[in-house]
């Protein structure tokens, strides 16, 4: 029996809330639960956000978050000492623009390159050097995963890469709450129902995200300036955290809305607020995937979402589990929640619809597709 390579996740760190290493904790751990030998070393932070299998070991190169204008040198040679010690036959970066640190790291050795980009190709955040980076994962790698089918083809149609490109989507970190089977026999109807007349005490739009400006809050926040006097017993929670905190704080309170809107910050569990809401809306401005899109849709909540090309254009597409309106739009996106906000039926049919949508992103599947790429004997 042939033994499996080591593979070795590398990303900045796990000691943060945030969906890339939500994503990283979950397929590591969900690889070494399948009986590979699975690392992740980061950058910085000795300790993850997310629970692991006790099998992945976890590794940082720095306590803290160092320079690495002034450490780049430093942990290029420390990436590679790792590679060696470990015998890692697989380097995955969580991100294309550790390109920069892996591709050093690991010229000359048996080690296969895998680049995992969470963006979308048309958003750089502002950095020319994650646009190199980029060409330099799609030239010089063994592989590049994208999250969605639209990504891929940008990124063949703007790179013409040698290396392959292969689109594997997000998964969901936990069970979708109905079985598919149930589906089939017409039940999803009855079950959402009665999920949609239990949360009916409890009428809370949900939004989950960092607190930045991509994730549009502040529109959101417009929003909710008008649908706020319409709807007086509604409230809306915005789990997260991050630099936009003090804006859409002074925001909020500016448009008078202290009383109807909540912002607890983030939490490693955000099943319990999916739970206790009756919508769920992500109202950003670009996104690469969306995964807490399939997470509300998994929870049986209707979904009502700004029209990212990349991620919830492609995971609504087809599924009738929710309304799309135009990113940067207060109104349109007001109007669409107050359509689902008054409107239970519609909310239960969303619902339902949603649930059997959030199957195509259960765990072993996507995993099986990670499986597939790792165990390829060559990327020809």
């Amino acid at each position: 029996m042939s033994v499996r390579p080591a593979i070795c996740f590398l990303t900045g760190t796990l000691d943060a809330l945030a969906g890339a290493e939500r994503v990283t904790a979950v397929i590591a751990s969900a690889l070494a639960a399948r009986g590979h030998t699975v690392h992740v070393l980061t950058l910085w932070g000795e300790r993850s956000c997310y629970p692991l299998h006790p099998d992945v070991r976890l590794h940082a190169l720095h306590a803290e978050r160092p320079s690495f204008k002034r450490r780049y040198v430093a942990t290029v040679r420390a990436i590679r000492a790792y590679l060696k010690q470990h015998d890692i036959k697989i380097l995955i970066g969580v991100d294309t623009m550790l390109a920069w640190f892996t591709w050093p790291a690991a010229l000359g050795l048996p080690v296969r390159q895998i680049a995992w980009e969470h963006c979308n190709f048309d958003e750089d955040l502002g950095r020319r050097s994650r646009r190199v980076a980029r060409r330099l994962a799609a030239s010089r790698f063994d592989a590049v995963v994208v999250l969605t089918k639209r990504d891929r083809a940008r990124w063949l149609e703007a790179l013409s890469p040698r290396a392959p490109i292969v689109a594997i989507s997000n998964p969901l970190p936990f069970a979708v709450d109905t079985d598919a089977a149930a589906a089939q026999h017409g039940s999803e109807y009855d079950r959402t129902s009665q999920d949609a007349r239990a949360r009916a005490d409890t009428p809370l739009v949900l939004a989950v995200g960092r607190l930045i400006p991509a994730k549009g809050f502040d529109v959101l926040l417009y929003a909710w300036h008008q649908l706020a006097p319409m709807f007086p017993a509604w409230r809306l929670r915005i789990v997260g955290e991050g630099e936009a905190r003090p804006a859409l704080e002074a925001l909020r309170d500016q448009l008078k809305l202290s009383d109807s809107v909540e912002l607890p910050g983030a939490t490693p569990d955000v099943l319990p607020h999916y739970r206790a809401a009756s919508v769920f809306c992500l109202s950003s401005r670009y996104e690469g995937f969306g995964l807490v899109l399939i997470e509300a849709m998994a929870c049986g909540l209707p979904v009502v979402s700004t029209d990212c090309p990349t991620g919830p254009r492609e995971i609504l597409a087809g599924t009738d589990a929710g309304l799309l309106v135009p990113p940067d739009d207060a109104t349109a996106l007001a109007n669409a929640l107050g359509r689902v906000m008054k409107d239970e039926a519609l909310r239960a049919r969303l619902g339902a619809r949603g649930r059997l949508a959030a199957g195509r992103y259960h765990e072993p599947a996507i995993v099986a597709a990670w499986e597939a790429l790792l165990l390829r004997p060559d990327h020809d």
